[in-house]
């Protein structure tokens, strides 16, 4: 029998929302928007559950999907230091209120932001850890960012 490294359960997420990047030395330091698209990469912490899955597809769809929904679906994500764009976007009419990020709002921020706050937060002692997000800004760009699932610091992260 073949012994498994790693088996990873992934499931695509979906959303729009518009940023600007401050700073930028091009057009990316306008206000504009993406079709963006996140995949959540899963793998067990011990091994596969009873049913022989990571997890079920539906939890990280609920907990990571309902995450990027309620507060990056529709809305400006928008770097805290970026204090005139936050002023003005505030006078704006909108549904929803803008996400203020530590860091720009580049896809690598935001994946490493979804990677180390937002998944070990909503899949806590679900028995898994999200080891890689890849967050694609568009068709053609896209990053990744990932981490080792056997570290002890993570681990802890989801225990």
């Amino acid at each position: 029998m073949h012994k498994l490294v790693m088996q990873s359960a992934i499931r695509k997420i979906h959303f729009c929302y518009g940023h600007r990047v401050m700073n930028h030395e091009s057009k990316c330091s306008s206000l504009h928007g993406h079709n963006g698209v996140i995949w959540v990469h899963v793998t067990p912490i011990k091994e596969l559950d009873s049913l022989g899955r990571v997890i079920d597809f539906s939890v990280v769809k609920s907990a990571i999907g309902g995450w990027v929904l309620d507060h990056w679906d529709h809305t400006m994500i928008i770097f805290k230091e970026d204090t005139k764009t936050i002023e003005l976007l505030n006078l704006a009419p909108s549904y929803k209120t803008i996400f203020v990020l530590d860091k720009n709002p580049t896809a690598e921020n935001m994946a490493n932001f979804l990677l180390w706050e937002v998944c070990p937060k909503l899949l806590k002692g679900k028995g898994i850890v999200v080891h890689k997000i890849v967050f694609w800004e568009t068709e053609n760009c896209y990053v990744e960012e990932s981490l080792d699932p056997t570290l002890i610091e993570v681990l802890e992260l989801y225990a």
